[in-house]
């Protein structure tokens, strides 16, 4: 059993920076992958990020590619999502995952879920 708290959002202009934090409880923490998601209203929930138990490789989608970074603290049990250049249609509300599987992109495969975290990009 694993237990997801988001932290770290908040109002900021576009061009500026945010880091999100992921405090999980569990035991097996480091078995997982984690993901990050978001959800933007009235759209899908859509992948934004995710990192292998080990930290040896990461995955992004391509909207966010080179602007955010995962990355995670196993002995810490958090993840981080590194959110810079910020754009408005970054404006979500961003949710942490962990999953078996590593590299997945699917909701489906995650199986335990933060209670989200709002993001709000000023133009």
């Amino acid at each position: 059993q694993v237990q997801l708290v988001e932290s770290g959002g908040g109002l900021v202009q576009a061009g500026g920076s945010l880091r999100l934090s992921c405090a999980a409880s569990g035991r097996t923490f480091s078995s997982y992958a984690m993901g990050w998601f978001r959800q933007a209203p009235g759209k899908e929930r859509e992948f934004v990020a995710s990192i292998t138990w080990s930290s040896g490789r990461t995955y992004y989608a391509d909207s966010v590619k080179g602007r955010f970074t995962i990355s995670r603290d196993n002995a810490k049990n958090t993840v981080y999502l590194q959110m810079n250049s910020l754009k408005p249609e970054d404006t979500a509300v961003y949710y942490c995952a962990a999953t078996k599987y590593s590299g997945s992109y699917s909701i489906l495969d995650y199986d335990y879920w933060g209670q989200g975290t709002q993001v709000t990009i000023s133009s």
